[in-house]
């Protein structure tokens, strides 16, 4: 039988965390792939830039004619899901059957997550409580209105005061400012949900900013989350199904 993988390419930071918690999450992966009765072939991780494996390390240990299914382990489509990892695909998997999938987000089960990260009293008189959905931010617009569209409809779904979203970087509003509006617009307290894979320089970013103009709580990355290990299952099957649509 050909050799069978799931890569699982993350962004990659200089920040040791990063990796720790995509270390922390790829046993919970197989974990919960065993609970839902799923059968999932070699699984390991590969980063974009700044940690290792590479995604070429990993790609070049398998043999000519493996299958191998690579998610992106991205909150939104931009540029590297778009464009960076396939290209990098493309140099290095020659004669491999390749199954591309999608980003994590956006995902009902994300959003599960970030509230489960909140704080207790985001959940006390919640329409006195704005919150922020606070992403890295992209140059790609499409990935920044991803994080709009998801804000609103958490806040659809939610009996807050509101929920805005803002960008770590590359787009407005940022998370100080998003704060801000949110307590000028009458909300008593507001908390920010971090929508980032793991934690580092965006995180700490955000939570510096929201909480020197006045948030009250800022929750961590998503990290190794039950929620996020169901996405990534989620995302595996997904492909796979795609994959024999079209065979």
């Amino acid at each position: 039988m050909p050799e069978e993988a799931l890569v699982l390419v993350a962004h990659g930071s200089a920040d040791p965390r990063a990796a720790a918690a995509i270390g922390e999450l790829m046993p919970l992966v197989a974990r919960r792939a065993t609970e839902r009765g799923l059968s999932v072939p070699d699984l390991r991780a590969a980063y974009l830039g700044h940690a290792a494996p590479s995604v070429p390390q990993v790609m070049r240990a398998f043999g000519p004619d493996a299958q191998v299914t690579v998610l992106p382990m991205l909150l939104t489509a931009a540029y590297h899901s778009k464009t960076d990892i396939p290209r990098l695909l493309a140099r290095v998997s020659a004669g491999m059957r390749v199954t591309y999938g999608e980003p994590l987000g956006p995902h009902p089960l994300l959003l599960r997550a970030l509230e489960r990260r909140l704080p207790p009293a985001a959940f006390d008189n919640p329409a006195e409580v704005g919150v922020v959905l606070a992403a890295a931010g992209s140059s790609d617009p499409e990935a920044n209105a991803t994080v709009a569209r998801l804000a609103a409809q958490w806040q659809a779904g939610s009996g807050w005061h509101a929920v805005r979203p803002a960008y770590a970087s590359a787009a407005d509003p940022d998370p100080a400012t998003a704060v801000t509006g949110l307590l000028r617009a009458g909300a008593r307290r507001v908390v920010v949900a971090s929508y980032l894979l793991a934690p580092g320089l965006f995180a700490d970013r955000i939570r510096a900013a929201s909480q020197a103009a006045g948030a009250s709580a800022t929750s961590p990355a998503l990290g190794a989350s039950p929620e996020v290990a169901d996405v990534v299952l989620d995302r595996y099957q997904e492909a796979g199904t795609r994959e024999r649509a079209a065979a």
